[in-house]
């Protein structure tokens, strides 16, 4: 019967814990938001919904089994809006429960009147330049993973005619915000905020939720933002006057890249397991007895020689939790000591 022996380890000397984040560049291009699957606005990775709230965007064709969620597209506007109470509103109700729900989620309430906070243009919180009309690009966890890296998020958007919407091009980054500084901490995490390139904040970006918000002045100017067979509208009368899917449509036929990092977070304990001199210089595998011979001694005054291939981690009930297998295996005799790491990432 093989001899199984164990050495305890020490919690205070054996065992340490580190943290390490890996980084992963995510490149959208606009072909494949818009055109690439079929002709725009019908094309095949897009998908709309009954309920008309949002649209979501795959990377394939949404009915396949291939298709990976990229992100969901929205909008919606504060009830305290001016476009809100405007005659004729299309979807009027959802377009602000849209609004209200990101701004509950994202940045919660505030004051006496436990009212609910509106999105600013700045990083105070304080009620001056309030964002009152938005656009919201939600990414998935597939490809945000933890968190998005900050000071990395660029988004162009087409700020030309709707049929050459890239003829000019407004870019939008978080080039301020860093580990150290230049964001917010908010209930959905730290944003920071996106310029264009004369320095106009013209968005947000939670990091740790994974939402770009765009505010509707990125579009100033644009007299067709969206265009129709009934004709062409500017972005404030297209939040009046189109439903939601049709907005998100005209959002997507403008945005030519979205690139930004993703952080996945690895928590790693590492075990140092240590192997004495006078420990674990035979095997317990059957093999390596011969009718009570070792069989790797020619001579009983020989070295003992083991090789060491794995490495069990057992709890206090001697249950094995986990198993490490060597790239290549050690020798171990009564002349050497070994230390083993051990490394577990979660």
């Amino acid at each position: 019967m093989a001899i199984v022996n164990y050495e305890a380890l020490d919690t205070t000397n054996d065992i340490t814990t580190t943290r390490t984040l890996l980084h992963e560049s995510i490149p959208l291009t606009g072909t494949i938001i818009s055109g690439t699957y079929g002709t725009f606005p019908n094309e095949g990775n897009i998908k709309n919904y009954t309920h008309g709230q949002f649209q979501s965007v795959y990377d394939y064709p949404f009915l396949s089994s291939s298709a990976n969620h990229i992100f969901d597209l929205t909008l919606g506007y504060d009830e305290g809006s001016p476009l809100s109470g405007s005659t004729s509103v299309t979807q009027e109700a959802k377009k602000i429960n849209m609004y209200n729900q990101f701004s509950q989620v994202l940045l919660g309430y505030t004051g006496s009147t436990n009212a609910v906070r509106k999105f600013e243009l700045d990083l105070a919180l304080d009620g001056s330049g309030e964002m009152k009309e938005s656009l919201f690009i939600n990414f998935s966890r597939l490809i945000t993973k933890d968190q998005i890296k900050k000071g990395t998020v660029s988004i162009v958007l087409g700020t030309g005619s709707f049929a050459a919407p890239f003829a000019l091009k407004k870019t939008l980054t978080d080039a301020s915000a860093s580990s150290t500084g230049g964001t917010l901490n908010t209930l959905g995490g730290d944003y920071g905020l996106l310029y264009d390139t004369s320095n106009t904040v013209r968005g947000l970006v939670f990091y740790q939720s994974g939402i770009a918000i765009l505010s509707t002045s990125s579009f100033d100017g644009v007299t067709d933002f969206l265009s129709t067979s009934a004709g062409t509208s500017s972005i404030a009368q297209s939040f009046v006057s189109s439903s939601i899917t049709a907005s998100c449509d005209a959002l997507r036929h403008r945005i030519q890249n979205i690139s930004f990092n993703n952080t996945t977070e690895i928590n790693s304990t590492i075990y140092f397991c240590r192997v004495p001199h006078n420990k674990y210089n035979h095997s317990s595998n059957p093999t390596y007895l011969s009718s009570s011979t070792i069989r790797v001694k020619s001579v009983n005054t020989d070295t003992p020689v083991a090789y060491i291939t794995t490495v069990g981690l057992y709890s206090s009930n001697n249950e094995l939790l986990a198993v490490a297998k060597l790239s290549e295996p050690l020798r171990k005799d009564p002349t050497n000591e070994l230390t083993l790491r051990v490394r577990l990432d979660y």
